[in-house]
């Protein structure tokens, strides 16, 4: 391996893009989808509620809906909990955006909370402080993986008469204090898209112990009609009535049973982001310019993300740059999140560009490194060679 940049016209470590996340697929997944459709039902069929039962069982939860993304189970969850215009709704500065979107959709104001520094979850500690009158619900997001404080998060919202939202749709496959995610919270917030634990293409599912709140999402993400076809064809009736606004946000048979076969893999395929991370952990120890993020003891992590915080001041480079560097080797890094309150629409919005000291310091450092089931040993080596040859380079 040359010293020599590759950006600046050396030998990239790797002939080929790693990218950051990626999906696996199987024979046993093709084979699933393909018996599907072989029978009568693509959608509304058996395989939903088979999928549906099974989740709920993998994540400790007695009712399981399954919805078309991660994006859609967050807004049928906002709109579970009547979340209306005027209502506020806590959320951490650093998520994906869906996360304050599906508040907006509802008409609710997202109020964003600043993170813990270490791990970039929602800080407790901050969450109090921002409570009025008008609030009604916290939606804590598991970033990277790492299971939030839902024993701190849950005194807060009791003593408050709110209500806790795990976006769990990073860590699938985790636990705090031995409890899975998906029981950990009043409604669980799952995505199945390619880069997750596990993938129906796109789909998403929330996971709750409430029966109530499972209806309701039922018939928000079927159009607002009670019923769906299966169930109208079973009763030899053709009547249904809609009771509310909803939407179509179903997923269909053949999604479903792509997640019931992948989901058998998943305790394979959380152990082996274990792994890398296992790998990746004692190189950054040994790294005070390249800081992984802490990981509290009373959790098992799922490893969605491996996210790096950078000691900038040990550099002569912007982030940018060492980003730049690092895909020319042909490792695919990637950036999570900008604080959403930084975007163009919530700008217009007329939120405060910075008002989250410790979301902005992290977003400044941050870069996400490949973690995925897929990746070889040599992969994982490869990020390592990368990483050290670029902040070699580029250090005072």
């Amino acid at each position: 391996m040359s010293d020599r940049l590759a950006i600046n016209g050396g030998a990239p470590v790797r002939d080929t893009m790693l990218p950051y996340g990626h999906h696996w697929v199987d024979e046993a997944d093709i084979q699933a989808v393909e018996e599907v459709l072989r029978t009568e039902w693509l959608t509304t069929g058996p395989m939903v509620s088979s999928f549906e039962k099974a989740f709920a069982q993998e994540v400790g939860a007695e009712h399981a809906v399954a919805v078309s993304s991660g994006t859609a189970a967050l807004q049928a969850a906002m709109y579970a909990l009547e979340i209306e215009s005027g209502d506020e709704v806590i959320i951490p500065a650093i998520t994906f955006v869906a996360t304050a979107n599906c508040v907006v959709y509802q008409g609710g104001i997202p109020v964003f909370v600043d993170i813990d520094s270490d791990t970039l979850l929602i800080d407790p500690g901050q969450v109090e402080a921002k409570i009025t009158s008008r609030t009604k619900a916290i939606i804590a997001m598991d970033y990277g993986g790492h299971p939030c404080d839902y024993e701190g998060l849950r005194l807060i919202a009791d003593r408050h008469h709110i209500s806790l939202v795990a976006d769990a749709c990073h860590s699938l496959g985790a636990k705090h204090k031995g409890r899975p995610v998906g029981s950990l919270a009043g409604l669980n917030i799952f995505s199945f898209h390619p880069v997750k634990a596990f993938t129906t293409g796109e789909g998403g599912m929330v996971a709750t112990n409430n029966e109530a709140l499972a209806q309701r999402m039922r018939v928000f993400c079927n159009h607002g009609i009670t019923t769906d076809h299966r169930e109208r064809a079973a009763q030899v009736s053709f009547f249904y009535e809609m009771e509310d606004l909803g939407y179509n946000y179903r997923l269909g048979d053949l999604p479903c049973a792509l997640g019931l076969s992948q989901m058998r893999k998943l305790p394979n395929f959380i152990r082996r982001r274990r792994e890398i991370a296992a790998i990746y952990d004692p190189a950054f120890d040994q790294e005070s310019a390249v800081r992984k993020l802490a990981v509290r003891g009373d959790v098992s992590h799922a490893y969605h993300l491996y996210a790096v915080q950078l000691d900038l001041s040990r550099f002569k480079v912007r982030r940018s740059q060492i980003f730049a560097a690092l895909r020319a080797e042909n490792i695919g890094v990637n950036v999570h999140y900008m604080p959403v309150y930084k975007h163009p629409y919530y700008q217009r919005l007329g939120y405060a560009r910075e008002h989250c000291a410790n979301a902005e310091a992290a977003y400044k450092r941050l870069i996400s490194l490949p973690i995925f089931f897929g990746m070889t040993d040599q992969d994982v080596d490869d990020v390592l060679k990368a990483v050290i040859k670029v902040t070699t380079y580029f250090h005072v």
